[in-house]
């Protein structure tokens, strides 16, 4: 069972060292200056998630010795994790090429899918298929994928937070429906630690953002929140695609993005507000409307579907193409990726 005495020290810690941190950036003046590719107007800190990767690291070995969370699951978690983290601090203190950062990346993937022993077998239609050498390599490109897109995706006040408190959250209610007798105690104890840590810092970021979370954050919670989708699976194969249907509003919104910049002929890593979230935050003329938007899908469309798939009410594989359309739908209507 949870020490739930943790959760509320890991807010408070949260939220102080973001306060710290917000001083800091201010003494060294790490301050994002609104531009033109920029979905902010006012110059703010940046680096608050730093607070998220201090709690997260600091926490989580007192639940592994507490049995609460596997060894593997810690070193994934934190070795990854922090490797990211630590090429994201050093870019927001000073810019690193893009093919320094993707190797970072890379190595940290790869240290979180040892540990993880790989991707688990997938459940199609009631059948398990064991993909092999192909599954791995394909959870690694995931991992790298979404520590990247968490980036992309950290665009406007409050979503980055709100997408991984509401995740996590959904996600605790699919291991209960999924595992009634266990769930609470074989998996969710490292989403609880990651809820608290988060929200302790989404006081500050949001209504308004007094702090931006900064590519050391946002890194650290793709890869953590792609670790937890991996161990998940091994332990009930149909919460992969729980876990992937929960992620849609931004998996759906980066990659579509991504695609449609790419057959325009743009470069990857170049600076952009086309994301259909930052279209629409435009179109509102605010950042609140669209990050409560956001949540409000997770939990309203996305949550009933990975429920659904949780319970084996539905096929995986199904449910996400059909959790998926809608959202693809929207990026077509807010003209996601398309030249300004």
């Amino acid at each position: 069972m949870m020490l739930w005495w943790i959760l509320p020290l890991a807010f408070v810690a949260s939220f102080v060292l973001t306060a710290g941190l917000r001083s800091y950036a201010l003494r060294r003046s790490l301050i994002d200056v609104p531009n033109a590719r920029s979905s902010h107007t006012v110059p703010t800190p940046r680096g608050g998630g730093v607070a998220i990767v201090a709690v997260v690291t600091i926490v989580l070995p007192v639940l592994s010795v507490a049995g609460l969370a596997s060894i593997s699951l810690m070193c994934a978690v934190i070795g990854a994790g922090l490797l990211v983290a630590a090429v994201g601090f050093a870019d927001d203190h000073r810019h690193i090429a893009a093919r320094w950062r993707l190797l970072g990346h890379f190595l940290a993937s790869g240290w979180a899918l040892f540990w993880l022993g790989g991707l688990p077998g997938l459940t199609v239609f009631g059948s398990t298929l064991d993909l092999g050498w192909l599954g791995h390599l394909l959870a690694l490109l995931f991992l790298v994928w979404m520590l990247n897109l968490y980036n992309f995706m950290d665009g406007i006040d409050g979503i980055a937070s709100a997408e991984a408190i509401g995740t996590c959250l959904g996600a605790l209610l699919c291991y209960v429906i999924a595992m009634p007798e266990s769930g609470p105690n074989a998996l969710g104890q490292v989403e609880w630690l990651l809820v608290a840590a988060v929200a302790g810092f989404g006081c500050w970021n949001f209504p308004r953002a007094r702090i931006f979370m900064g590519d050391a954050g946002s890194g650290f919670l793709g890869i953590t929140v792609a670790i937890l989708t991996l161990n998940a699976a091994w332990v009930a194969p149909q919460l992969l695609w729980s876990w992937l249907i929960l992620l849609g509003a931004f998996i759906v919104d980066a990659t579509f993005t991504l695609l449609h910049r790419l057959l325009r002929g743009e470069a990857a890593y170049q600076a952009h507000r086309s994301h259909a979230y930052q279209s629409a935050a435009r179109r509102v003329a605010g950042h609140v409307p669209v990050t409560v938007a956001v949540a409000l899908i997770t939990l309203g469309w996305l949550l009933p579907w990975a429920v659904g798939v949780a319970a084996s009410l539905v096929d995986g594989g199904l449910a996400l193409v059909v959790a998926y359309t809608p959202l693809v739908g929207l990026c077509v209507w807010l003209r996601a990726g398309a030249a300004e």
